[in-house]
């Protein structure tokens, strides 16, 4: 799942989005925390992760105003406040979870799969297109009713398409999907996981707009 990390340390970014990479999250990088706001309100995010400590100003203002747009996405912060006065300020103030630092990224890891499993039961949790079914809980694809195994990557394209039903997605928005904003990705990575998708569910699911991107439904 795509997760937004606002992180202004170097050092600290770049482990986690390296860690959490391994556990098969996909992680863009922002250092500031009106950049991180601007990001949310024109990006789709699963989850988004905030330390506190920002070139800006405190992130506790930028979950708020977050918040007070209306911003759903479930945010866990990492701080290095370990008071109790401090985490319910935290927990009251539009933080879904928090973690002390030093983090482990296992354990971060964990937490956002949490989060994500909650999110997802505030939602329809299963999605369906025809015969098709996708489970973003538990990672299971079936058609008509027969299970399918998909990479991860495959997983990921799949349940941005049907996520979005009649919704054209570009090849460099489903990039970002899938790798993040800055990853070197070869420029057919997407065709070849859409052939793969395509031979598994049927090759008539999803429709190429041609110059356009594509989608399932109309």
């Amino acid at each position: 799942m795509r997760v937004l990390l606002v992180e202004d340390d170097n050092l600290l970014g770049d482990g986690l989005c390296t860690g959490l990479s391994q556990h098969g999250f996909t992680v863009d990088w922002l250092r500031h925390g009106q950049a991180a706001l601007h990001a949310l309100k024109f990006e789709s995010f699963d989850a988004v992760i905030f330390d506190l400590g920002l070139p800006d100003g405190d992130g506790t203002q930028v979950i708020k105003s977050y918040r007070d747009l209306g911003g759903r996405v479930p945010i866990l912060v990492l701080t290095a406040r370990g008071d109790i006065s401090n985490k319910l300020a935290l927990l009251d103030g539009g933080a879904d979870d928090y973690l002390v630092k030093p983090a482990d990224t296992r354990e971060l890891a964990a937490r956002l799969r949490v989060l994500l499993r909650r999110e997802e039961g505030r939602r329809v949790p299963v999605l369906r297109f025809e015969d098709i079914e996708v489970d973003p809980t538990s990672y299971r694809v079936s058609v008509k009713d027969q299970p399918v195994e998909l990479t991860h990557s495959e997983f990921k394209l799949l349940h941005a398409l049907i996520r979005n039903p009649g919704m054209v997605l570009s090849r460099e928005r489903l990039e970002e999907v899938l790798y993040g904003w800055n990853a070197d990705v070869d420029s057919n990575a997407i065709q070849v996981h859409l052939h793969n998708v395509r031979r598994k569910i049927g090759p008539d699911v999803i429709r190429t707009i041609r110059g356009v991107g594509y989608a399932i439904g109309r």
